[in-house]
């Protein structure tokens, strides 16, 4: 952790884990160059965007992500990140935790940094297994029933039909605006 030192870029990274989370509460306010935002889940580093910011972020730019949890989803994961950007010399910053590595850091950063991005992780399986025990107990008071399905029983009667006619899959999954996985199960 450094004190504040004039960046060539500042680059953002936000994300959010669906398509109807709102990202404008990440990094709100904070002056930067480029932004890579992704709306998937944090499990890996395979997302688009952050593999976008990763090439494009070069030697004295400085990374700026809202918190540990924003960039990686696991201690391993996000040691990778951090200590791989610092040793191409660029600086990462997580707002939330007002912590900033640098790759020239203490034993105590890097400390902070695994102990911190230990703690996320535990969060976030602690907040799983809630989410699971809840659903449990909602299924067993019969009051869960699952998430709804993309496609009605006429709109699944309507694409089979088509596709029997020759429609191209690719063009139907489109217009139903749902995937081709979810249009080949409907398919069946």
């Amino acid at each position: 952790m450094t004190a504040a030192k004039r960046h060539d870029k500042r680059v953002g990274y936000i994300r959010v884990s669906t398509l109807d989370q709102n990202t404008d509460r990440q990094l709100d306010g904070v002056e930067l160059d480029k932004v890579f935002t992704d709306k998937a889940s944090g499990k890996d580093t395979a997302r688009p965007q952050l593999q976008a910011a990763l090439e494009y972020i070069r030697e004295g730019d400085l990374l700026i992500v809202h918190s540990m949890d924003r960039l990686a989803r696991n201690l391993d994961d996000l040691r990778k990140i951090v200590l791989g950007l610092t040793a191409k010399g660029v600086h990462v910053q997580f707002v939330k935790e007002s912590l900033t590595f640098t790759g020239d850091d203490s034993p105590m950063a890097e400390l902070l940094l695994s102990m911190l991005g230990a703690v996320a992780q535990f969060e976030r399986a602690l907040i799983r297994e809630r989410q699971r025990e809840g659903i449990a107990l909602a299924k067993k008071a019969g009051v869960y029933k699952g998430r709804k399905p993309s496609l009605t029983p006429a709109q699944i009667a309507e694409i089979r039909q088509r596709a029997a006619a020759g429609e191209k899959k690719a063009r139907l999954a489109g217009e139903y605006c749902v995937s081709r996985q979810t249009l080949y199960a409907a398919l069946g």
